[in-house]
């Protein structure tokens, strides 16, 4: 009986110490990821006035930012092991450029301050001059869209501009923190050129833990305005989508954003699925003379954050838009299509039902006044 109590012995011992290890691996995990989320690039969540703020919006509920509809992250019919099979099997070949994609080098610091013009840069980021006033909305220049530097890296050709090739900013519009649109070292670097940051409610705490001033932050929640010169005022609007940098989800706000210049109204759309809130803004703010809406990183999976690209034209009707701009694609593979599949399908959808398209490549100077005709510059680019 000796051998068997011994054998029992041993395995309980075993089992115990691969117990601890495992336990130990754990907590130095923990303890690893929670040190390296402290860094600066990951903000703040709010507190002290800012967080009673947000506690009081009628918009947040039980600890977090809440949309309109309900709307889960993914698509009730989509299972698991769906989702993990279209990871694995449906990514295409494509979703990058396997060429250097084609660009212009617009000198943005001696533009004639008389004209009304619009630079792209890829994604979701473009420069506005309009009725005298400098804006850049959404900028990531850093070469890559995530905490890693080697991760979500923008396509060749795509990073033509840096931060020292702009101007004075009057407006700097971040649409909410997710890190394709909210990107810390273009941000940093763009500081000293910054005069006022319009954002959304609760991002605001990122942008002071980097060193902007409070009084350089007009934060909004949904359907909040305020005035920003004479003739120039912005109005935060719905969106339907989530916000977050880190673990915690939805604790600063996302939205898009009226603009109203002296002598334009512009719809500065931020990440959003398609539901209502596009009609009730056309509705209450409409007409505008331009909608610009993401159209890329779509899967049917998420299919309530996202808009898809025929989606993003009905959006445009919506809103009462004269000239739709579809943005969020050109620069970074965040789903598994290929990535020139938005601006396809959006275009085919566009000439379908008769509505304009502006549809610059990067660094192209467009004219608001008459954006001409630009060249469907993507064809022919594997």
């Amino acid at each position: 009986m000796l051998f068997p109590s011994f054998n029992n012995n041993y395995a309980v011992r075993k089992t115990i110490k691969i117990m601890a290890i495992t336990i130990s691996v754990a907590i130095l995990f923990l303890l690893a990821t929670s040190l390296f989320m402290q860094q600066a690039i990951f903000g703040k969540t709010s507190s002290n006035d800012r967080l009673k703020r947000i506690q009081q919006s009628s918009n947040y509920n039980n600890g977090s930012f809440q949309n309109l509809s309900f709307t889960p992250t993914f698509a009730e019919d989509v299972s698991k092991w769906e989702m993990i099979r279209d990871g694995i099997l449906k990514i295409s070949k494509r979703k990058a450029p396997e060429t250097s994609l084609p660009s212009v080098k617009t000198d943005l610091k001696n533009l004639n301050p008389e004209k009304d013009v619009l630079v792209w840069f890829g994604h979701s980021s473009y420069y506005m001059q309009i009725d005298g006033k400098k804006m850049l909305v959404d900028p990531v220049m850093s070469g890559h869209a995530s905490p890693f530097s080697f991760m979500v890296k923008s396509f060749k050709g795509s990073e033509v501009y840096s931060p020292d090739d702009f101007p004075e900013i009057d407006y700097l519009f971040i649409t909410h923190d997710h890190w394709d649109h909210l990107d810390y070292k273009t941000v940093l670097k763009l500081k000293p050129k910054v005069g006022k940051v319009i954002t959304s409610l609760g991002t605001g705490a990122h942008l002071e833990h980097w060193g902007f001033a409070p009084d350089q932050i007009i934060e909004k929640d949904w359907n909040e305005s305020a005035v920003l010169d004479s003739g120039f005022q912005i109005t935060a609007t719905p969106g339907r989508h989530f916000s977050g940098r880190g673990f915690r989800r939805n604790q600063a706000m996302w939205a898009s954003f009226v603009l109203q210049t002296p002598s334009k109204k512009i719809f500065i759309g931020g990440d959003s699925g398609y539901d209502t809130h596009f009609a009730k803004i056309g509705d209450e703010h409409g007409p505008f003379d331009l909608a610009l809406l993401e159209c890329g990183q779509y899967n049917k999976s998420w299919k309530y954050i996202h808009l898809m690209p025929e989606e993003t034209v009905q959006a445009s009707i919506d809103l009462k838009a004269k000239y739709l701009m579809p943005v969020h694609w050109g620069k970074f593979a965040l789903s598994l299509h290929a990535w020139d599949e938005p601006i396809q399908r959006v275009t085919k959808e566009a000439r379908r039902l008769n509505v304009p398209m502006i549809h610059p490549m990067i660094g192209e100077l467009v004219n608001l006044n008459d954006s001409g005709v630009q060249a469907e510059w993507w064809k022919g680019i594997k």
